[in-house]
């Protein structure tokens, strides 16, 4: 019993710990909710969207959110998968901090009618900057398809730097894509100003 203890206290000096409510500027960032289902279908419905992500299917719909929603909005997982949110509360998007092999991985979508406002750089900047308030020693890493500029410069206006480049398999697109590989140190992360 005493080994559980000391297992189950080590894990959770390892968290960042619950995912949390984040207020910038201009949007809301929280955690998932099972009524954001129809929001999420609509946006990684449309492909131009899904293209960009490694793990999401073509076709995708409503039971799809659902199955990706129930553990996300359990609260159980000790990840950040934040539902990006304007004034009215309506999902337009996904920024996600998760342990994969041993790193912290940054993933984020927006749905396309939002994109080219700055809402991306926004919402990853302001989970950033809490996950390095509670997780100050921790780099982060993650990466784009090599065809998805605006999600590289993202990356770059934050601070990451290009550390690999490789091939992944896109369930959407069913083949194999270029990727670029990224990283960012703590000391290295920047606040863009408002666009």
């Amino acid at each position: 019993m005493n080994a559980a203890v000391l297992q189950k206290t080590n894990s959770l000096a390892t968290t960042p710990g619950p995912c949390p409510v984040i207020t910038t500027e201009r949007l809301m960032l929280r955690p998932h909710r099972i009524g954001d289902a129809s929001a999420i279908a609509e946006s990684l419905g449309d492909f131009k969207v899904s293209r960009m992500l490694s793990r999401v299917p073509q076709p995708y719909d409503r039971q799809d959110a659902f199955d990706w929603l129930v553990p996300h909005a359990s609260g159980l997982l000790p990840d950040w998968t934040l539902a990006i949110t304007t004034g009215d509360d309506i999902h337009i998007g996904v920024v996600g901090l998760e342990p994969r092999n041993g790193q912290w991985r940054l993933g984020y979508w927006l749905n396309r009618i939002y994109w080219d406002r700055g809402y991306m750089t926004e919402a990853v900047a302001g989970t950033l900057e809490r996950f390095f308030r509670r997780m100050p020693e921790t780099q982060v890493f993650s990466g784009a398809f090599a065809d998805n500029l605006a999600s590289l410069n993202v990356q770059k206006k934050l601070g990451f730097r290009i550390i690999d480049a490789n091939q992944i398999f896109s369930m959407s697109r069913n083949r194999m894509v270029p990727h670029i590989e990224t990283m960012l140190l703590p000391e290295d992360f920047r606040r863009p100003a408002r666009p």
